[in-house]
Parts: structure tokens; C-alpha cells; sequence
């Protein structure tokens, strides 16, 4: 087998097994907002539907990832990046504060030590590592 054959099923390989984690890391956050808002979350005036507008998105999110087609995988890997830096810089903003604002989103202020925060930071901050490797590595793979 030659070089660029071997490169190019390696890609194929590493591309295949980040789609899947992609895919895991946005359900992953869809489940973690839809326990959320079922654990007394949506009692909070827009943050409530808000946490079940993430739950659809991660949860279609992560299906379109599965399903893409080669040529659309592009797109689908940015959609799920774009979603998950939204919603990491969500709870940055709700907890700490970003760009020099005061901590809080929709007069609501969250709490670092808040039911499944860490583990919410963590898997968002896994799924923008994961879906913009996956974004380039496809890219590269599209062009050949």
C-alpha cells in the first residue's frame, strides 16, 4: 500500500472516530441540560426554555453528525462547534462573567459549584476541542 493510500484511511479512520465523539460530546450536553431543566431548571424565567432549546439542538446536533453525508460533514462538524463554544460561553458568562461583564445571562447568576457545573464545563470544553479537529481534518479530507 502506498503512502498517500495509508494517509488517506488513516484520515478516514480519525475522522470516523472524531465524528462519533462529536456526536457523544453534544448528546452528552443535550442529556446534562434536559437533567438540568427537569431538575428544577425550568422554572427559571428564559433560562427554563432555554436549556430545552439546548437539549433539541445538542440532541439534533449529534444526529446530523451521525448522518452527514462526506460532502456535508463540514458543515454539520461547524454547526456542532459553533453550538458548543455558545453554550460553554453561556456558562462562563452565567457563572463568571466574559469580555469585562458582570457574571449572569437573563439576570440569572449561576454558581461554580452548582449540580453537574464541572462536569458541564468539561464536556463542553471537550466537544470545541473535538468538533474543531474534526472540522479541519474533514476539510482536509474533502479537498483530497
Amino acid at each position: 500500500m502506498s503512502a498517500p493510500v495509508a494517509q488517506r484511511r488513516g484520515l478516514g479512520t480519525a475522522v470516523a472516530l472524531l465524528r462519533l465523539a462529536g456526536a457523544g460530546l453534544l448528546a452528552a450536553i443535550a442529556g446534562i441540560h434536559l437533567y438540568l431543566w427537569r431538575d428544577g431548571y425550568d422554572s427559571i424565567d428564559v433560562i427554563g426554555p432555554a436549556f430545552l432549546l439546548q437539549t433539541v439542538l445538542g440532541f439534533g446536533g449529534a444526529l446530523l453528525l451521525l448522518v452527514a453525508p462526506p460532502r456535508l460533514l463540514v458543515w454539520a462538524a461547524v454547526l456542532g462547534l459553533l453550538f458548543s463554544a455558545g453554550s460553554l460561553a453561556a456558562l462562563l458568562q452565567s457563572t463568571r462573567g466574559l469580555f469585562g461583564l458582570e457574571p449572569g445571562l437573563f439576570d440569572f447568576v449561576e454558581s461554580d459549584v452548582a449540580p453537574l457545573w464541572q462536569e458541564t464545563f468539561w464536556v463542553e470544553v471537550a466537544a470545541v476541542v473535538v468538533l474543531l479537529v474534526l472540522t479541519v481534518l474533514a476539510a482536509v479530507r474533502r479537498r483530497g
